[in-house]
């Protein structure tokens, strides 16, 4: 009997069920803890499929330094995909150098290092929800996202320091890179531009898919997943 794969799907800013109040979220090490608690609880033999959307790109990658040996893959949804050779918040850097501000509509940012610098932290707005984030969504789903939105930080400080992945350990981990073709929020050459270099294994695209896949292209997506990845 072929063995069961098993994945770990991680979501992006900004979203999520978890439970603990913002002010007890202090660097990225408190952000990843259940990530971090379940894959340390998975037995040494058992390894994963690894999945992040978006933002959690990032968090994936940090995971995949602490737990190479337990990740069969990584996959990359429209996500930022760091490479060892730079530290991660580089590309959170390079994000906004391409995003015009008046793109980001009525989301609020907070900028505890000054203006010059990315924001420290960000809550989607409801006009750029359904505009930008959720184009392409049905509006239950729109709903459903606003139900669930909350302020998230982006740990740029923490993501700036030399030596967070490493060849050895994160570079040894293979990576599928997701393209959302109609991303209005990473956008496809942006996404393109990560591929570009750092070279993941193997690359898929999703037609007509704007940034939550997950919701407006639920089935192509599931396809890629359990066809294109977890059978290889």
């Amino acid at each position: 009997m072929e063995e069961r794969k098993h994945f770990v799907l991680v979501h992006g800013a900004c979203l999520g069920a978890c439970k603990r109040l913002d002010d007890e979220i202090a660097s990225i090490s408190d952000y990843l803890q259940p990530l971090m608690e379940f894959m340390a609880c998975l037995p040494q033999e058992k390894k994963v499929i690894l999945v992040g959307h978006s933002y959690s790109g990032l968090c994936i990658s940090l995971t995949m330094e602490n737990f190479h040996k337990k990740i069969s893959v990584a996959v990359f949804i429209s996500a930022y995909m760091p490479h060892y050779k730079s530290p991660p918040a580089a590309l959170i850097q390079e994000y906004f150098n391409r995003t015009p501000v008046e793109s980001l509509l009525d989301c609020q940012f907070t900028f505890n290092k000054g203006l010059e610098n990315p924001p420290t932290s960000a809550l989607f707005g409801a006009e750029y929800m359904k505009t930008v984030l959720c184009k392409r969504c049905q509006l239950e789903d729109l709903e459903l996202t606003k139900m669930l939105v909350r302020p998230t930080g982006f740990f740029v400080e923490d993501l700036s320091k030399e030596s967070l992945l490493t060849k050895e350990k994160f570079g040894s981990v293979d990576r599928v890179y997701v393209i959302c073709k109609e991303d209005e929020v990473m956008k496809e050459v942006f996404q393109r531009a990560m591929i570009e270099d750092y070279h993941p294994k193997q690359v898929v695209s999703i037609s007509a898919a704007g940034h939550m896949v997950m919701l407006s292209k639920p089935e192509e997506l599931c396809q890629i997943l359990l066809e294109d990845i977890a059978h290889k």
